[in-house]
């Protein structure tokens, strides 16, 4: 699709103008189709490359970019009711478009700039974008080692990162580093080239056809269109980013409660102590789904909410409205870190308590119900809700305006939290 020349950037951000159903009507055959061989590749550890392509290929990586750019158009709430319904098909696959819809997001939200329109024809062209910032050797997360460097026109970076979600599906990576200045900047890398080596040796039990092992990088050359100051991207990068984990949390909720009630309605057989024979009629089995559909509705709830608080933050920057933009960025902060304990609990007493009303033959291996735990568990493990929790007492007591959800590297006077 051709793009009109030199585009307004702040409109890039204008008032979303997508209905939830056109969308809905446009992913979710892609989404049944992913679901379809969800189970078989979490038994054999198998990368959904096939299952991502899809998705590009159906316009699922351009979802938040204006219609007339090609894109959707959809609201950052779209996209996050969106992401949970992908996570319900599959929780690996909708994980792995964290990254490259954020770096999506960051263009939308730059000021005028030469290469936004370079990126978004990427976009169109169906460039994917994935890497990580993480160095887990480092004692911080502020402390980063990686160098970028240039010489003789050409910037290169090297160093070692971990987390790096999405990576071997990508053509992109997006990573930080240290410039000649010691300053920090993000680069995009093309994947394929010697200075690049990713390696599948993330460990967890959980997620684990993510891509979220090591990515090393040798004198890899970095795009020349690709490269921002860190404290430039975009304010509400580190809420997108939390939020699309809760995402794939809720998604996975709904998984192990649709699996579960499945599997209580082909059970034949109950315990003697059973109150019917029939497990389907039992009262105190049903008494168990029915509580947990209640803790699926208050994580689909929580998340509906909180991801309309960043809708409202990206609203007040595409009007430039510096002082609703810092007051809704501290909403957004504190309802994400009240989302997080909602959702990260109810996902995980949905994932366990299920078992309660089946038998013990459902933890058969081939069954693979565990899984849902597993990976709530290691998305829950990502930011322990417990600092939240603490931040958002001090919060209320207090007063203290809440840090930790925005670009971490971001000037303060630029970011209001």
């Amino acid at each position: 699709m051709a793009a009109p020349t030199s585009p307004d950037i702040r409109s890039l951000l204008a008032r979303p103008a997508a209905e939830f159903g056109t969308l809905a009507a446009t992913y979710r055959p892609v989404f049944a189709r992913i679901a379809e061989g969800n189970l078989a590749r979490e038994r054999a550890r198998e990368f959904p490359c096939e299952q991502v392509r899809w998705l590009i290929d159906a316009g699922f990586s351009r979802l938040r970019i204006p219609r007339e750019l090609g894109g959707d158009g959809a609201s950052l709430q779209q996209v996050f009711l969106l992401l949970a319904e992908l996570a319900e098909a599959d929780p690996n696959v909708s994980h792995v478009f964290r990254n490259h819809l954020a770096f999506v997001e960051d263009r939308l939200n730059a000021p005028d700039h030469p290469a936004t329109e370079v990126w978004l024809e990427r976009f169109r062209r169906g460039e994917f974008v994935g890497g990580g910032w993480t160095e887990a050797s480092n004692a911080s997360f502020g402390e980063i080692a990686t160098r970028i460097t240039t010489s003789d026109g050409v910037t290169r970076i090297t160093g070692n990162k971990f987390y790096a979600t999405g990576s071997l599906y990508a053509d992109w990576l997006d990573v930080i580093g240290r410039d000649d200045n010691d300053e920090l900047v993000t680069v995009l890398v093309p994947r394929t080239q010697p200075g690049v080596t990713l390696v599948d040796d993330w460990e967890g039990f959980g997620q684990q056809t993510t891509a979220s092992g090591s990515a090393r990088y040798q004198d890899a050359e970095v795009d020349e269109h690709g490269i921002f100051p860190a404290q430039d991207r975009f304010a509400y990068q580190g809420l997108f980013y939390q939020t699309a984990l809760l995402s794939v949390l809720v998604g996975i909720a709904r998984a192990a409660f649709r699996d579960g009630t499945a599997a209580l309605r082909r059970r034949t057989r109950n315990y003697p102590l059973g109150v019917d024979q029939a497990p389907p009629q039992d009262p105190l089995l049903q008494q168990r789904i029915g509580f947990l559909a209640t803790r699926v509705f208050q994580a689909d709830a929580a998340l509906e909410k909180q991801a309309a608080t960043l809708d409202a933050v990206a609203r007040a920057h595409a009007l430039g409205d510096d002082e609703t933009e810092k007051a809704a960025l501290v909403q957004a902060t504190v309802r994400t870190h009240e989302a997080q304990s909602v959702v990260v609990d109810s996902a995980l007493e949905v994932t366990t308590t299920v078992f309660d009303a089946l038998g013990a033959s459902a933890t058969a291996v081939p069954l693979a119900l565990d899984r849902h735990w597993r990976n709530a568990r290691t998305l829950a493990s990502h930011n322990p809700r417990v600092f939240k929790e603490r931040v958002l007492g001090d919060f209320y007591v207090n007063g203290t305006v809440p840090a930790g959800g925005s670009n971490p590297y971001a000037r303060p006077q630029g970011q209001g939290v």
